[in-house]
């Protein structure tokens, strides 16, 4: 779980970072994010709606798993930016935890939060897409 200290919520501050923030996207989990030039280091929140999960034990339960990767993630986040994961699948709640983190983590390097190489990622091979060798 992160420190008291880097997380945030209330509405004002949510309803900033939703109207001027930046969006990156996977298909289970949403990334808004915005520099904060007041803050001295960097703030996250975790959303789980009800229409994800019913049961406030496992909603919370994903909330708590959100903010420890964040919490992992500490050191290689380079200013102070203020985060919204929004979750809109049931599915984080059965994803194993390094596929989890995968995700998170490469959400955070796309958004340039973190200095994570490039390199590191593995862009998700798809089924349908082929390339040209694997046609002929």
């Amino acid at each position: 779980m992160i420190s008291r200290q880097h997380r945030f919520h209330g509405y004002n501050s949510l309803n900033f970072v939703y109207r001027k923030g930046q969006t990156v996207r996977n298909q289970l989990i949403s990334l808004k994010f915005i520099h904060n030039g007041r803050q001295s280091s960097y703030r996250a929140a975790v959303i789980v709606s009800r229409k994800v999960q019913k049961s406030a034990v496992a909603r919370n339960r994903i909330r708590r798993r959100l903010y420890e990767i964040i919490r992992s993630c500490e050191p290689q986040i380079t200013e102070n930016y203020d985060i919204v994961l929004t979750v809109f699948s049931e599915q984080v709640s059965e994803i194993p935890p390094e596929e989890l983190t995968q995700q998170i983590t490469e959400l955070l390097a796309k958004a340039g939060i973190t200095k994570v190489a490039s390199s590191r990622l593995v862009p998700a091979a798809h089924a349908i897409v082929k390339t040209k060798k694997e046609s002929l």
